[in-house]
């Protein structure tokens, strides 16, 4: 019979990966949803900015904390402290860590309280119309998102291509 012979060190690895996945992994999607969701029921956007917020502290936040935590074990496995990648992913962490906390959360608290207006205004019947400044945070917000998952994939390939070498 064979035995499965799995190192705690890739049961780390493993663990990091999929931190990343479904910690990051649904930002992904928020275009889309965003997107979608304005032209097929713009008077679910209240409700859409309170779940993103609630997404980001209760997935997003513990999925970037597990892949700070189990990051640092790897890098210390690996004697890779001084090695670029770790800089740059410990960067990164701290970069997406205070985005999440100080300008994601409150701004899509913000947004959610703009829309949940806009959408009163226009009654229980009328087309819902939102008002310049939720505009203009929406599109300041979704020009950060892309920013910002534009980190995550840098952070990814760099990752994959100089700890794999």
């Amino acid at each position: 019979m064979p035995t499965l012979a799995v190192s705690l060190f890739e049961i780390a690895l493993a663990v990091h990966i999929a931190a990343v996945v479904i910690g990051f992994g649904v930002t992904f999607a928020y275009p889309v949803f965003y997107g979608y969701g304005r032209r097929l029921d713009p008077r679910a956007m209240p409700w859409f900015h309170r779940v993103a917020e609630r997404i980001g502290k209760t997935v997003i936040s513990p999925g970037l904390l597990v892949v700070v935590l189990v990051g640092i074990y790897l890098t210390s496995h690996l004697h890779q402290w001084s090695a670029f990648y770790v800089q740059w992913g410990m960067g990164a962490a701290i970069v997406l860590g205070a985005l999440g906390g100080a300008y994601f959360s409150p701004r899509e608290r913000r947004l959610a309280e703009l829309a949940t207006r806009d959408v009163a205004a226009a009654g229980p019947e009328g087309d819902v119309r939102f008002s310049a400044e939720y505009e203009r945070l929406f599109r300041q917000i979704s020009i950060v998102g892309m920013l910002s998952s534009l980190l995550v994939l840098v952070t990814i390939f760099l990752m994959s291509v100089q700890a794999g070498a």
